[in-house]
């Protein structure tokens, strides 16, 4: 099969697009054929990506873990999903992933592909709307009236917050660059602050939950804006050790999960409408390293994504 494997630690320039192994599933496992894969601009920089769970060096690994495509093949003991079936998935990080021809993948990880979706629109789906979704519901309980802050929100990850957000009822204030405004009224933010003109702590007070999508001193100065009993949620970087304790508010941090039953709550809202993919480019799998590039500039509209079949 053609994949895109990394020849090194470092950039994109270590991306290489050849021919690789096809792999084979094993027991509890499935074959995809992948059609697509969307970029994570930073699993380049992560250990996992170069190393076992043991800490063993992994070979020539193969990154992308948002996949959608169609599973050919199923190990002993899969009963769900089967042979033929569209499916969309994160899958594990600590594993190759599907910026290839064939991916594996586990049948906790792979749900329907919404059937409203393209395969470039369901990649761009997984991982962004999982942390999103984990980190609202899961870590922050956000309910229905609460006001919720999510910076960096007009990224991979911000735009499927602000719509969970609003779908849930509640009130949404977004912090981006001024550009983006508009954009991010479209998806349901009640208020957008633009963080290169206005400090977001001087006109925002008593927000229930603040969701942290860039860290530093955003994450820092975050505590200021929130009331007692709310939550500061981060997926950027643990809690800062020399941040004054504020009483009553709790800070929570994590790592998305894959979750088969999630996606599958998620690809309904996908298919009612209620919640839409942001695809900000598509390149050819053979154009990897560009498309990292790309992702590595930072501030898209959404999450790029690589097309591997059609």
């Amino acid at each position: 099969m053609k994949a895109i494997r990394v020849h090194g630690r470092g950039g994109p320039d270590h991306l290489v697009y050849e021919d690789a192994p096809t792999p084979t599933p094993g027991v509890g496992e499935a074959l995809v054929r992948v059609a697509a894969v969307a970029i994570i601009a930073t699993e380049l920089t992560w250990d996992v990506t170069y190393e076992t769970a043991h800490g063993a060096p992994r070979p020539l690994p193969i990154p992308g873990h948002d996949v959608s495509g169609v599973v050919v093949a199923v190990g002993p003991g899969v009963t769900t999903p089967a042979v033929g079936d569209a499916v969309y998935a994160l899958t594990a990080f600590e594993r190759d992933g599907a910026e290839a021809d064939y991916t594996i993948a586990l049948p906790s990880e792979l749900a329907p592909k919404p059937t409203t979706l393209t395969a470039p629109q369901a990649a761009a789906v997984p991982l962004a709307a999982l942390t999103a979704w984990q980190a609202l519901f899961t870590q922050a309980g956000l309910a229905s009236g609460q006001t919720v802050l999510i910076h960096g929100a007009a990224g991979g990850v911000g735009t499927y917050a602000v719509q969970f957000a609003r779908w849930a009822g509640a009130r949404v204030v977004t912090t981006a660059a001024a550009r983006h405004a508009e954009f991010l009224q479209a998806l349901g933010a009640d208020e957008t602050i633009a963080y290169d003109t206005t400090r977001f702590e001087e006109v925002v007070h008593d927000v229930d939950v603040v969701f942290d999508l860039v860290g530093h001193d955003t994450l820092t100065r975050s505590w200021s804006v929130v009331k007692p009993g709310g939550v500061v949620v981060s997926v950027v970087s643990p809690l800062p050790t020399d941040l004054p304790h504020v009483a009553g508010v709790r800070f929570a941090w994590f790592i998305v999960e894959p979750s088969r039953e999630q996606l599958g709550q998620i690809g309904a809202l996908l298919d009612a409408g209620q919640v839409k993919p942001i695809v900000a480019q598509v390149f050819p799998l053979s154009e990897a390293r560009q498309a990292y590039e790309a992702a590595m500039q930072g501030h898209a509209q959404g999450k790029i994504v690589l097309q591997v079949e059609g």
